[in-house]
């Protein structure tokens, strides 16, 4: 037979669509012609696949007019994962493999010159996307290279192999009737049911700060976002790496949709499963490192930070169009793609934790030494953020500097697993009673979860008109308060818990 039809998929964004592989072969002139809206490294697998078949000892049929279409021809295809099912289409229509064989399968991979198979992205993203058992028709089994089926293997019910060469996929599908060699380089893998419990810096290790480390918590309870303005050297970095151990263990869901967005960037680890991720951006990142972009979209670092934390140090220094570009995801927790051609949604359902200097040197309110900035220095440097991004973080919260001999003497604080405890239990109970965290409250949901008596009706009316507060930041201050009186196991929001939610929405002034 001189057609066959091999089935892989394309990533577009988070969705992995599927795509026929048809190879024909016909007399006339030889020729390797490939089509269907490929890319570059696309196009490049001829060569790839050439080499492959001849070096593995198969017979590569060069003597013909091959024809590869990649199905649907208005999709986009990138990468190297069609190097496998393009050679395998190559061979099931020089009558070397038994096309009935293949289907119910599909293949991703990309071939070395010797036949080897090596890894690619995006495969937890394939697996996720095969049709579930309400869909009818029976479930494709995965046959994908080894360091990608270890990822796919992660979704469960679904049947993924492990290849490591060309030939151990070759004799899984010889014509005849005979039963498929057992070969070393071909293996079924079942999902690990156990893994170990994720590991996160201690807390307990940051001396002193009890009042940015209640913040943290406040903030790890309720899903806010957190400023931190202190000193340089005063613990600012180190309580933002040790924050996202405060949060509850990631659900199988949540793991799965942050080991995927993880597997599309090419940074997913099976030594960071169901650890929730901690993205720390250089603040030279443009705006379409931190959103996301490309041809064809690729993931940015608040998506990668999905279901994790999002770590901006040096705030006021990161370009402005970066910062703008974070309002929207902060507010939707989803990030939108636009281009031309294509377009791409990616999750954003990230917990921002920003640290900055209160001036250009750092030292303006501190206790240890003088600041030597103008006042109109300190003008210009906190006037890099807009109002706009500061009224979307929730909490901002003071990071006074230590003393050398606070710094030596103060004995361990309290543990990350100590905090993570009254966190998980402020968090059913905002579970229980609305459905979502805090911070996701919306419209009439605010008013309803976040009623306020008298005497904390009063405070906050005063306090939001002396400080010339916004809508938006009144509403984040109820949601704030909310947490707090979570927290405290309340079941109304009381006037101590409004005046300390006041506390954290201290606009950046010059002292």
């Amino acid at each position: 037979m001189s057609l066959s039809l091999v089935q892989s998929r394309a990533l577009l964004g988070m969705q992995a669509h599927p795509v026929c592989v048809e190879v024909h072969l016909a007399n006339g002139l030889p020729s390797f012609t490939l089509v269907g809206l490929a890319e570059t490294e696309v196009k490049e697998a001829r060569e790839r696949v050439r080499s492959a078949i001849q070096n593995t000892g198969l017979e590569f049929p060069g003597n013909k007019r091959i024809t590869v279409n990649l199905a649907p021809a208005d999709l986009p295809k990138d990468s190297g994962r069609f190097d496998l099912p393009i050679a395998l289409g190559i061979l099931a229509a020089s009558g070397q493999l038994d096309t009935r064989k293949l289907n119910g399968y599909e293949f991703a991979g990309e071939l070395s010159l010797g036949g080897e198979l090596r890894p690619i992205r995006g495969a937890l993203a394939m697996s996720l996307a095969l049709p579930g058992p309400d869909a009818g028709a029976a479930k494709p089994r995965l046959v994908l290279p080894e360091g990608s089926a270890e990822e796919a293997a992660l979704v469960p019910g679904t049947e993924v192999y492990r290849a490591t060469h060309l030939l151990d996929v070759v004799r899984q599908f010889l014509p005849g009737d005979t039963l498929p060699e057992t070969v070393a380089g071909w293996e079924r893998l079942q999902p690990s049911a156990a893994h170990k419990e994720a590991a996160y810096p201690d807390l307990s290790d940051v001396k002193g700060q009890a009042a940015a480390k209640r913040a943290l918590e406040i903030a790890a309870a309720g899903g806010h976002s957190v400023l931190m303005v202190g000193a340089p050297g005063s613990g600012k970095s180190m309580l933002a790496q040790r924050f996202a151990g405060l949060l509850p263990a990631m659900s199988t869901e949540e793991a799965l949709q942050s080991a995927a967005i993880a597997s599309l960037g090419g940074r997913f680890s099976l030594d960071r499963w169901a650890q929730r991720p901690t993205c720390s951006p250089h603040h030279t990142a443009s705006a379409v490192a931190l959103v996301g972009g490309g041809s064809p979209p690729k993931p940015g670092e608040i998506s990668l930070a999905h279901h994790g934390v999002l770590f901006l140090d040096e705030l006021p220094e990161f370009p402005r169009a970066a910062l703008e570009a974070l309002r929207e995801p902060l507010e939707s927790g989803t990030i939108t793609i636009s281009r031309a051609a294509q377009r791409a949604e990616f999750p954003a359902r990230f917990q921002l934790i920003a640290a900055m200097n209160p001036c250009p040197c750092g030292y303006l309110g501190s206790s240890l030494r003088a600041c030597r900035c103008s006042p109109d220095q300190v003008s210009r440097y906190q006037g890099k953020l807009s109002g706009p991004l500061l009224d979307r973080i929730d909490i901002h919260v003071e990071v006074g500097a230590l003393a050398a001999d606070e710094l030596i003497n103060t004995p361990p604080g309290e543990s990350t697993a100590a905090i993570r405890q009254r966190v998980v239990a402020a968090r059913e109970r905002a579970m229980t009673r609305q459905g979502s965290s805090n911070h996701a409250l919306q419209g009439k949901a605010i008013d309803t979860q976040c009623q306020l008596d008298e005497a904390a009706a009063k405070f906050l009316n005063t306090a939001a008109a002396r400080l010339g507060w916004s809508g938006r930041s009144i509403h984040r201050c109820l949601k704030v308060a909310r947490t707090v009186a979570d927290l405290a196991g309340a079941q109304s929001v009381q006037l101590t818990h409004v005046a300390e939610a006041v506390q954290y929405r201290r606009a950046l002034k010059a002292h």
